[in-house]
C-alpha cells in the first residue's frame, strides 16, 4: 500500500485530484482510535474536505501522474479504442466501470466513445442520452482535472491543448509521408 504525505497531490476515486491536507487519528469515525485517516482537500471543489483510512482498499487512491505520462498518453488518444457495445445497460456498464478505475487511459475511451455516440444520435436528430452525458461529464471532468495539474495548464484550456497537440502531431505525420 502506498502511503502518502501532506502536500502530496493524490487522485481519489471519482472526487478526482486531492492535496493531502494531513494524516490524523479521528477516533469518532473508527473503532479503532489508533487508525489514520487523510485529510484530503478537493483541488476543485472549494470548501470540501474528506477524510479517508489511509487503509482504505474500496477506493482508488494513487498519485497524479507525471509530465511526461500526461504528454505521451495525449500523443496516444488517436490509437486508444472505444467501447464498442450496442447494449444500452451493458455499455452503462462498461462506462461506469471504466471511470471507476480512475484510469486516464480509461477516462480517455470513455470520452472517445461518447463525443462518437453522440455525433452519431446527433447525424440522425437525436440528442444525446443522460445517461452518455453524465459519463462524458465525469470522464472530462476527472481526466481534465489531473491533467492540469503536470501540464500547469487551467482546467478550461485543457481540451483546447489536447486537440492542438493531436492535431499538430497528425500534421506532423502527414507531412513526413513520401509523396507520391
Amino acid at each position: 500500500m502506498i502511503l502518502f504525505n501532506s502536500g502530496d497531490l493524490v487522485v481519489y476515486g471519482a472526487k478526482g485530484v486531492c492535496r493531502v491536507l494531513e494524516i490524523c487519528k479521528l477516533p469518532e469515525l473508527s473503532s479503532d482510535p489508533e487508525r489514520n485517516f487523510y485529510k484530503l482537500e478537493p483541488m476543485f471543489v472549494k470548501g470540501s474536505v474528506i477524510y479517508t483510512p489511509t487503509d482504505n482498499e474500496n477506493v482508488v487512491m494513487r498519485r497524479v501522474i507525471s509530465k511526461d505520462t500526461a504528454m505521451n498518453l495525449i500523443d496516444d488518444i488517436p490509437n486508444i479504442d472505444t467501447i464498442k457495445i450496442n447494449d444500452n445497460k451493458m455499455r452503462e456498464a462498461a462506462l461506469h466501470d471504466s471511470v471507476s478505475k480512475c484510469d486516464c487511459r480509461e477516462l480517455v475511451k470513455v470520452i472517445k466513445t461518447l463525443y462518437q455516440r453522440k455525433k452519431t444520435r446527433e447525424a440522425v436528430g437525436k440528442k444525446q442520452t443522460s445517461v452518455d452525458e453524465k459519463y462524458l461529464n465525469m470522464a472530462e471532468n476527472n481526466l481534465y482535472s489531473e491533467l492540469s495539474i503536470p501540464l500547469k495548464i487551467s482546467r478550461d484550456k485543457i481540451e483546447d491543448f489536447i486537440t492542438d497537440r493531436i492535431d499538430s502531431k497528425s500534421g506532423e505525420a502527414l507531412a513526413a509521408e513520401p509523396a507520391e
